[in-house]
């Protein structure tokens, strides 16, 4: 895999034969934050879906660290366990804080021999980290939305994923909880080195966030690049459009 942590080569996504999803070629570099960017239907959330595994490409390969992912070759979970998502509206179970952020380091207790013992440290840890290490008695459903968006981002960070894989993680949100979120991800990327991939239509969160931004129209990758080149001189007319903010679709 040439070093990449993915690479995915002739994916599409199709579902009762209408194809969402058409990627040619697509690497993703271990340690970097990728901003993909598009419009909705664009096919970024089926994107997301194949890169957690959750759903098999129709044709083609997701590569992922030693494993190969597609039609009829599962990965193994080993690897799946390397990846987790924070989507845009977080689901919290109708418990506390607490045990809503160690709810999946008790799934892997029997698996991760180091868990058990540790649960309450990486929960504490991922709590401060997030600001919310005075509520962790509060039930979570009585959050407000970024609260609850954070619980979410916590439990997500306890399990120290390879990958975060972060589905519009501030929408709708205010700007106070959005400039947080935003500073949670740029240190667990910097701090920890952790491998995170931003779906978002917010053009400029990708361009203060990511390393490198991809534009998905219409289910094909129209333009990948470094950031700052993405945003000052991108190469596809339709990129030059949708960052001065005018339809492309």
């Amino acid at each position: 895999m040439n070093g990449y942590l993915y690479d995915l080569q002739g994916v599409t996504k199709e579902y009762e034969g209408r194809r969402v999803l058409n990627i040619a070629e697509l690497q993703v570099r271990r340690g970097e934050i990728l901003g993909l960017v598009g419009p909705s239907g664009a096919g970024k959330s089926t994107l997301l879906r194949l890169l957690n595994f959750l759903e098999e490409p129709t044709e083609g390969q997701v590569c992922f660290m030693q494993g190969t992912f597609g039609a009829g070759h599962p990965i193994p979970l080993s690897l799946l366990r390397k990846v987790t998502t924070v989507f845009q509206h977080p689901v919290l179970l109708n418990r506390t804080v607490w045990n809503n952020v160690a709810y999946g380091l008790r799934l892997r207790e029997r698996s991760w021999p180091w868990a058990k013992g540790g649960i309450r440290r990486c929960v504490d840890e991922a709590l401060q980290q997030v600001g919310l290490g005075h509520l962790p008695e509060q039930r979570a459903r009585t959050l407000s939305g970024g609260e609850a968006q954070r619980v979410a981002l916590a439990r997500a960070m306890a399990l120290e994923p390879e990958v975060l894989l972060l589905d519009e993680p501030t929408a709708n949100l205010d700007p106070y909880n959005v400039t947080l979120i935003e500073g949670i991800v740029r240190d667990l990327n910097c701090e920890q080195g952790t491998t995170i991939i931003l779906v978002t239509h917010n053009v400029f969160q990708a361009r203060r966030l990511a390393h490198r931004v991809g534009l998905l129209l219409d289910g094909f990758l129209v333009e990948l690049g470094d950031v700052e080149s993405f945003f000052q001189s991108p190469s596809d007319p339709r990129t030059q459009a949708f960052v001065k903010g005018e339809m492309v679709y």
